[in-house]
């Protein structure tokens, strides 16, 4: 897998960044900001560390599918760690073989840094080579979009 890091400078306290990425106070938040990778995101689980996650959509046939996940680690307002270790296809977590194996157990994490006011998102992810340019493309327009809904 390769590393990719994303960077964004956010006019919000940290704790408001915070919030707003995982929608903590308002879920809108969250499915806002990751509509730019599926216009249907959202999350079903706990942000606490050590809670599993699914990070899910539906596909046109509303099937739901995407991410079976643990959050390896939170600090309020300072940084959140993922781990993804499956898929979620329908009602089914497939945990193992192949269409696991080149991505399980990588890693999303966000840092948020805060000084006078302007708190630093950094975004630090695993990503196998076929979504490269897609995440590329994407993470920098999903930040921007959190960067809009944190400085309202």
């Amino acid at each position: 897998m390769k590393k990719l890091q994303f960077r964004k400078d956010i006019n919000a306290s940290a704790e408001k960044v915070y919030n707003t990425m995982l929608g903590i106070d308002n879920i809108e938040t969250y499915k806002q900001w990751t509509s730019e990778f599926d216009p249907t995101s959202t999350y079903e689980g706990s942000w606490d560390k050590g809670a599993k996650i699914y990070f899910v959509g539906t596909d046109q046939n509303g099937k739901r599918g995407g991410m079976v996940s643990e959050i390896a680690d939170n600090i309020p307002f300072r940084f959140v760690s993922i781990r993804h270790y499956g898929i979620l296809d329908g009602e089914n977590e497939i945990t193992e073989g192949p269409q696991v194996e080149k991505w399980a157990d990588g890693r999303e994490n966000y840092s948020f840094d805060e000084n006078n006011g302007v708190t630093t998102v950094t975004v630090a992810i695993d990503v196998t080579e076929d979504y490269l340019e897609y995440f590329n493309l994407t993470w920098p327009k999903a930040l921007n979009r959190l960067k809009d809904l944190a400085e309202k």
